[in-house]
């Protein structure tokens, strides 16, 4: 609600001179509130265009207030209704002068409130000082004097308008040359950035060349790798075959000791090739993983026992901490290199002290085996480098030791394909400790080997050295073992007396095993065609391999065959269960 102080002035118009002597008042009251000259003249003028408006034959009146809180100058205009002919009062330009106008119309008057705020409110004896003087004045103005002061405001504002509109042009000549600049640079920036676009384009060019080179070259250095490690495996798994058929006759000890050396470093030189193929076949996701549980304290304990005998001598123990039971699900064969690989690192570094491998659930589903020792340790800058292929951490006994650098590369590397990872911790002059994660087993019952005993057995190979190894497997399991090195001798030595298990190579070089067993399983005679067999094969075991050996009553991997797989895989096959 407004606080009013009290009236300033009170006008009259009679005549159309009213209207223009009030406009010099409107000018006056607003001087003596504290308005500036600017809005003096805005008030005075608003004040001119609503007594235009509202003039007519009737009397007409405008009053001149101050309020308080908040502090405002009011004009009231007032005359008979309807108002005069200067049409919509609420639509008048004067609005825009003046904080606000309202407009009030009733059955006889209409009535126009004009408001516009000030610095502060006059006090009541203000007010009273400020009537007496606008009054005084009143009475001394001439409308000569009016007149000289109203265009003494016009020549004012119109100078006021020319400056404006000199400082509009040339704000706008800036705005000219400003724009003029942004085009210019507009156009450099965008030549620029074309150039720079078909840079980008070449780089993704070269860089897809470059990409695809480096594919092929990958898989190059694959092929090789598969192709040298498969020709390197056959003359060395025929060493190891034939120095184990040596120790099996009559050898004094020095000729036992030095057949076991060859047989060790064949052994060596069987692990580095099966590393450097798993690690070809790692890189390019073509590992062939076979997925089974078991429990790690007797892998554990198998590999310590290898390498207590390295140790003698040393000063350095090794330990098993297996007090935790857990079993893993992943590829056992892969898992053993994988730990050999730690441990041998551990070994070729610990000069006192000791050796530890334990095992620990390390979390739900999570089973860690670690590989710890006293050992020189590894510098924090060097923790990454050693896993990557042929980096060697340089060191005082480095000299003397010798390696390839690709070992916990290839830890690494197929740790992960078997859905684990591989961390280390270590600490210059205290030690090393490699971590293995990898998913534990499901809980469901492990299956292990089972003794099995089989009346006469066929081994179906072209490699003379491997079926030499599969007569040692054999060896307790099988009555009778006869071989043959293609079809032809497979079906001779069938003729000749049906066998009660066929172990059957599926590769061969002048008839596949797929195709001979395709043919046994055609034969008309029932003891032939239900004649059980397992097929064998040394390259990795995928989809097409699978449908290529259905439906046998077995499929194995020649890679690192061992006793227990092959009475497992028998077991399976004398049962009739067809598991590939």
């Amino acid at each position: 609600m407004t606080a009013l102080v009290g009236e300033i002035l009170r006008l009259d118009w009679l005549t159309e001179a009213d209207i223009f002597r009030t406009r010099q008042r409107a000018r006056d009251v607003a001087a003596a509130v504290g308005l500036d000259r600017q809005d003096q003249v805005r008030v005075a003028t608003a004040v001119s265009e609503i007594g235009r408006q509202l003039f007519g034959p009737e009397p007409s009146s405008v009053v001149f207030r101050v309020a308080g809180d908040p502090a405002r100058l009011l004009v009231e205009l007032s005359a008979p209704a309807p108002a005069g002919p200067g049409g919509a009062l609420e639509e008048s330009p004067a609005g825009r002068l003046v904080d606000s106008l309202e407009v009030y119309r009733g059955p006889d008057r209409v009535e126009v409130l004009l408001i516009k705020g000030l610095r502060r409110a006059p006090s009541v004896p203000e007010t009273e000082q400020l009537r007496l003087a606008l009054r005084a004045e009143e009475s001394r103005s001439t409308p000569l004097e009016q007149l000289r002061v109203q265009n003494a405001d016009l020549i004012e504002t119109l100078e006021e308008l020319r400056s404006r509109q000199r400082e509009l042009a040339e704000l706008n000549m800036e705005l000219v040359s400003t724009n003029q600049g942004v085009l210019a640079m507009y156009s450099t920036l965008s030549a620029e950035l074309d150039a720079t676009n078909r840079g980008v384009v070449a780089l993704y060019a070269e860089l897809d060349e470059s990409s695809r080179q480096l594919a092929e070259a990958n898989d190059a250095k694959s092929r090789f790798l598969r192709s040298v490690s498969h020709e390197l495996r056959a003359p060395v798994n025929a060493i190891i075959g034939l120095t184990g058929l040596l120790v099996s006759g009559h050898l004094d000890a020095e000729q036992r000791r030095q057949v076991d050396y060859v047989t060790a470093s064949a052994r060596t030189v069987l692990d580095l090739v099966n590393e450097l193929l798993d690690l070809a076949r790692a890189e390019s996701g073509r590992l062939n993983i076979e997925v089974t549980e078991f429990e790690l304290r007797p892998l554990l304990e198998e590999l310590a026992a290898t390498a207590r005998p390295l140790l003698v001598g040393r000063g350095v123990a090794i330990v098993v901490d297996g007090s935790e039971p857990s079993t893993v699900a992943c590829d056992r064969d892969l898992l053993t290199r994988v730990l050999r690989n730690l441990l041998t690192n551990a070994l070729a570094f610990t000069v006192q002290g000791e050796i530890s491998i334990s095992a620990r659930q390390a979390s739900e589903g999570i089973v860690g085996i670690a590989v710890a020792d006293t050992g020189i340790g590894i510098a924090p800058e060097h923790i990454e480098s050693v896993f990557e292929e042929f980096f060697q951490v340089p060191n005082h006994l480095q000299s003397s030791r010798h390696g390839t650098g690709l070992g916990l590369a290839y830890a690494r590397r197929v740790t992960r394909a078997l859905g684990g990872d591989l961390e280390l911790d270590s600490v210059p002059g205290v030690g090393s400790t490699f971590t293995v994660t990898l998913p534990a087993a499901t809980g469901q019952p492990l299956e292990h080997p089972t003794e099995v005993r089989v009346g006469h057995v066929l081994l179906v190979d072209d490699d003379p050295a491997f079926r030499l190894r599969l007569r040692e497997l054999l060896s307790g399991v099988a009555g009778k073992v006869s071989e043959a090195g293609d079809g032809a001798g497979a079906f001779a030595e069938i003729a000749a007396e049906r066998p009660d298990l066929l172990l059957l190579d599926l590769r061969m070089p002048d008839r596949s095993g797929a195709d001979l067993f395709a043919q046994l399983r055609s034969d008309p005679e029932p003891a032939v065609r239900d004649l059980p067999t397992i097929l064998m094969t040394s390259v990795p075991i995928d989809e097409a391999v699978r449908r290529a050996a259905e439906p046998a009553a077995g499929l194995l991997s020649k890679r690192n065959l061992d006793r227990s797989g092959l009475t497992r895989a028998i077991a399976r096959a004398l049962g009739g269960r067809e598991e590939l």
